[in-house]
C-alpha cells in the first residue's frame, strides 16, 4: 500500500518560510515533487527530483529549494508571496503507477 504523507503547511507572512515535507511508502519512487492549486486555478508543477536532477517552476527559481532523502522529498520554500497561496500536493512515480498526497495548505498573507 503506497501512501504519502505530508506535513509543513500553514500561515506565513509575506517574506517569510515555510518548510514542506513528504513521507513516501509501499514503493520504489523513481520521481518525487510538488504541485500546487490554488482556488479557480489548474493544478501546477512547483518543483520535481530525480536521480538525473531537480526542475522547478519559473515562478519560484530562486526562492523555492527541493530536496529528497531517502523516500522523504522536502520543499523549502523562502521569500513566500501572496500569489504562493494554494494547497500543495506531494507527487511521486512509483514502480506501476503515479501516486498524490493528500494536499496541505500555504497560506501566504499579512
Amino acid at each position: 500500500q503506497v501512501q504519502l504523507v505530508e506535513s509543513g503547511g500553514g500561515l506565513v507572512q509575506p517574506g517569510g518560510s515555510l518548510r514542506l515535507s513528504c513521507a513516501a511508502s509501499g514503493s520504489i519512487f523513481s520521481i518525487m515533487g510538488w504541485y500546487r492549486q490554488a482556488p479557480g486555478k489548474e493544478r501546477e508543477m512547483v518543483a520535481l527530483i530525480t536521480s538525473r536532477g531537480t526542475n522547478y517552476a519559473d515562478s519560484v527559481k530562486g526562492r523555492f529549494t527541493i530536496s529528497r532523502a531517502e523516500n522523504t522529498v522536502y520543499l523549502q520554500m523562502n521569500s513566500l508571496k501572496p500569489e504562493d497561496t494554494a494547497v500543495y500536493f506531494c507527487y511521486a512515480t512509483g514502480a506501476t503507477a503515479n501516486y498524490w498526497g493528500q494536499g496541505t495548505q500555504v497560506t501566504v498573507s499579512s
